[in-house]
């Protein structure tokens, strides 16, 4: 049989969405420009921690291997408080979800955020809809390539910037943009702002949906998240239906004006029912609305409603209360879980000591037999100081009165740890002949540490190993 030349894919036609003004768009100018704010601005905030420490507000220091939060500080070994922050972002996105369906994809996920601001270029360079419409359809003219190439370079210092305000989030911010601009910051960094530059004027300027569509996997999860009684962007087609002229006094109040779908960044037509690519933005809220007030009917033909109500509006009764859908089994189980994921962060954060220590014996040998017939076991000791100034600390042992403890190069009992800093040290406990503690197999054995400034204790149990004689 002969190869068939029809081509079963179709190219993508780009999506230009018309500009619209409501509460919705508002709202999300508001939540762009605070969004957009908190990423470009944070890494320039300064918080004075004292000396030899960085001044930073918010800094992923790998180097010294901390996070720091304006007051919080995160130790490598504290890594559980990461873990719980995303724990607690998978719940809130989960509770969002049942509740108010895509609301996070359609006002504060980064595609979303960027994306807007790229149309917002693209609309102040070439126009709203309709001119852009024709432009993408002429042939290439002088004129085309301008606008083109200054919608090009603007989305392209959009990204660099967008890749320059990622790298200072893990550097000082003025000495590595001072070392930016004059070649003299690591090839990393360069590399990083790179990448990021291209990806962000790659999906914001020319995937957009398709990013949502066919490279996210929440649209395909949200589904488990969702019931009945989700509420969600959706059509009233019984109050809608048949669509007709305004005038036409036997059609619904739906005259099929497109509105909806020419304001919709995803291109889709809220009026076929749910869709997966409905990121729940509600652009076509507002566009409807506005055309429902100029025709003098009811707004809330396309609004935010949950489908168990439509029987129950069809039939002339009015919906539900919002708090009804809000609060119910499911959403009010998710933020109990996250209230409670968040309360153990906190107390954990506020609860945890200045000063830490970590005992490993040195078990090759167990133990050694010194020449007066004595045991002695070795171990190493970090000592860690999260206080902002140097502290002494004294380090005894206790489970037998006999031992004798002593510390590696030092004739002292006490040790001064650096402020923010980690001290391995190694220690000896020696039983003398004959005590309990040398003829017995193990014996329990706990380390304490104190610290000398203000009285802070840590402790560790550990195990002494004598002869077994």
């Amino acid at each position: 049989m002969p190869e068939s030349s029809t081509s079963l894919y179709v190219a993508r036609e780009p999506i230009f969405p018309r500009r619209v003004s409501g509460r919705f768009r508002n709202l999300k100018w508001v939540i762009m420009v605070v969004t957009l704010g908190i990423y470009y601005l944070t890494p320039w905030i300064r918080w004075d921690r004292g000396p030899n420490l960085p001044d930073q507000a918010v800094l992923v220091d790998l180097a010294g291997r901390r996070f720091y939060f304006f007051w919080i500080e995160i130790w490598p070994h504290e890594f559980y408080f990461v873990a719980g922050l995303l724990i607690m972002a998978g719940l809130g996105l989960f509770l969002f979800t049942s509740a108010l369906r895509r609301v996070w994809c359609g006002y504060t996920c980064p595609q979303t955020v960027w994306t807007d601001l790229f149309i917002l270029v693209e609309r102040w360079i070439e126009g709203d809809r309709n001119a852009r419409v024709k432009l993408h359809h002429a042939g290439w003219s002088v004129r085309k390539a301008r606008l083109r190439l200054t919608k090009w370079i603007v989305w392209a210092l959009i990204g660099l910037g967008t890749g320059g305000a990622w790298v200072f989030y893990f550097a000082d911010a003025p000495t590595l943009f001072r070392d930016l601009i004059n070649l003299e910051a690591a090839p990393v960094a360069y590399a990083t702002i790179s990448i990021l530059t291209a990806t962000t004027f790659v999906f914001g300027g020319f995937m957009r949906e398709q990013v949502c569509i066919y490279m996210c996997p929440w649209p395909r999860i949200q589904g488990a998240m969702m019931d009945n009684d989700t509420l969600t962007v959706g059509y009233r087609d019984w109050r809608g239906e048949p669509r007709g002229k305004a005038r036409d006094a036997t059609a619904g109040d739906c005259v099929d004006c497109m509105a909806c779908v020419n304001v919709c960044p995803m291109g889709i037509d809220i009026r076929d029912g749910q869709q997966m690519e409905c990121i729940t933005c509600a652009l076509c809220i507002d566009a409807c609305d506005d055309v429902m007030d100029k025709l003098g009917r009811d707004r809330g033909l396309i609004d935010y409603l949950a489908l168990s109500d439509a029987p129950r509006e069809e039939a002339g009764e009015k919906p539900r209360p919002i708090w009804h859908h809000v609060l119910r089994r499911r959403t009010v189980l998710y933020s109990a879980i996250w209230s409670l994921v968040g309360f153990a962060m906190v107390y954990a954060l506020f609860m945890r000591p200045e000063i830490e220590m970590t005992v490993a014996p040195v078990r090759n040998p167990t133990f050694v037999t010194l020449s007066d017939g004595s045991i002695r076991n070795t171990y190493e000791l970090r000592l860690r100081n999260k206080h902002g100034a140097e502290r002494m600390f004294g380090i005894h042992v206790n489970g037998d009165a006999m031992w004798v403890l002593g510390l590696e190069g030092s004739p002292y009992s006490a040790v001064p740890v650096a402020a923010n800093e980690t001290l391995k040290i190694r220690v000896y406990v020696t039983a003398p002949v004959g005590s309990d503690s040398a003829q017995a197999a193990e014996t329990p054995l706990r380390f304490w540490v104190d610290d000398l400034a203000n009285g802070e204790r840590a402790y560790k149990n550990t195990i002494f190993n004598g002869s077994g004689s």
